[in-house]
């Protein structure tokens, strides 16, 4: 995607590291950080210098090659692969990408490692952004029925989305916003509410970020304003990423999902999830096995932004002595999403959807 003219990934090769962008200082300032080891990869996945699922899988496969330029024995790999893992228990593209690269590299000689894991690594961002592209087509696909249904003198077609999950969270196009970005670019009128994302705010400093960057409409809104659109017919569709879907079709995404699931539920909104390949876990059965990632209580007792004068602070909005509980995801259960988007194709949120996309992987855990 282009920011001020100019294309960029959210991650590429530089010197002898990877340069990635620092969303960390987003939306007030465009920076970048090089990852030059081991363990600068796994610092940045853990205090979401890179985030979303796709790009932190993309992240770690150069993590392992990183820690293979520094020592290719098989100490060095099983050491690498466990505090990449580690870094972000719930999105399972990380340890997919991990393992991918783990299984190209563990039968060669060490000193044939770095170069291959860095192919490899290379090829699962490249695939990714391939992967986006295609997600983006299938979803175009749906917008374009939906809108054609509204018609023109009804306005745009209202979408609302949850969290990032746009190019920020990939390495290119986005899986959520990829069908946004493409209806907006065929002349297709759109609108995009946008959740704040509380309490990281990725909708609000991300979302509103790429999509402000891409000239695509769109209002940000505080996190329990959905409920309230859907109920007033101001939503047409709404449409989320995923960090974890599971066999049986159920999804696992920044917490606040489900509610607007519930709400999509109640009001007839369809609601789809858009997700790659690699995001589906098919060694679980149901949603209630996904490890869910509890983070520091600060980042809710605390706020960051921008001060009128300009200036970057962080502040407390909760009473000092108050616990506060702080899991990253939650889970939205099948029978409440209306249906899934891959680089295949549009699916039912089931079992039977997904072999239907995926025939050659193996029955899943039952």
């Amino acid at each position: 995607m282009k920011i001020h003219n100019t294309h960029y990934r959210t991650i590429w090769p530089a010197g002898e590291g990877v340069r990635v962008i620092d969303q960390t200082q987003l939306p007030f300032t465009f920076a970048t950080a090089d990852l030059r080891s081991l363990n600068d990869a796994v610092e940045a996945i853990r205090v979401m210098i890179v985030r979303g699922a796709p790009l932190i899988g993309a992240t770690a496969a150069y993590g392992v090659a990183l820690a293979l330029r520094a020592d290719a024995s098989d100490a060095s790999l099983a050491a690498a692969a466990k505090a990449l893992k580690a870094a972000r228990p719930t999105a399972v593209n990380l340890a997919w990408a991990v393992d991918r690269v783990s299984a190209t590299v563990a039968p060669l000689a060490p000193a044939h490692r770095a170069a291959a894991a860095w192919t490899e690594a290379g090829d699962i961002a490249d695939a990714d952004v391939e992967q986006c592209r295609a997600i983006g087509q299938h979803g175009l696909a749906i917008i374009r029925a939906l809108a054609s249904k509204k018609g023109r003198d009804s306005g745009p077609l209202n979408i609302l989305t949850h969290c990032n999950a746009g190019w920020l969270a990939c390495v290119d196009w986005g899986t959520a916003l990829a069908p946004v970005y493409m209806a907006h670019d065929a002349g297709i009128p759109i609108h995009v509410w946008v959740d704040e994302t509380r309490p990281r705010n990725q909708g609000a400093s991300l979302t509103a970020y790429e999509l402000g960057a891409h000239g695509v409409p769109h209002t940000v809104i505080a996190d329990n304003t959905g409920g309230l659109l859907m109920q007033r017919s101001e939503v047409d569709m709404a449409i989320v990423g995923s960090d974890r879907t599971v066999a049986n079709g159920d999804v696992c995404n920044k917490i606040g999902t489900y509610l607007k699931a519930l709400a999509a539920h109640d009001t007839g909104v369809p609601f789809y999830v858009a997700l790659p390949s690699s995001t589906i876990d098919w060694n679980l059965a149901s949603g209630g096995l996904i490890p869910i990632e509890e983070r520091d209580a600060r980042e809710l007792t605390h706020i960051s932004g921008q001060t009128e004068a300009g200036a970057l602070e962080t502040v407390r909005i909760a009473p000092e002595g108050s616990r506060a509980l702080n899991p990253a995801f939650d889970v939205t259960p099948a029978r409440l999403v209306t249906g899934l988007i891959t680089e295949r194709g549009v699916c039912a949120a089931s079992r039977a959807g997904l072999k239907s996309l995926f025939p050659e992987i193996p029955a899943a855990a039952e």
